[in-house]
């Protein structure tokens, strides 16, 4: 994969592990980026088993993340 050349995995802070430091950078800016604009909610789905109710919609999973997502019986799940 890096054509004869030996890498070492590193561990960083919150949890990164990365070859060498510009990657680890990357990554922990690119999560922050994810984290702050919410761009992971689109790939999630919830599943309301009290309302027997599966919410697809990005705006819908939003909304339900904040006031429904501690409630038994409701699930968040990814899309994969």
């Amino acid at each position: 994969m890096w054509g004869k050349q030996d890498k070492v995995w590193l561990h960083y802070v919150k949890d990164i592990i990365a070859a060498d430091v510009y990657s680890a950078v990357f990554l922990a800016s690119y999560l922050r980026y994810s984290a702050l604009n919410k761009t992971h909610v689109a790939f999630l789905e919830i599943i309301d088993l009290q309302k027997y109710k599966v919410i697809k919609q990005k705006n819908k999973v939003r909304v339900a993340l904040k006031e429904r997502a501690d409630v038994p019986f409701v699930f968040v799940v990814c899309r994969n």
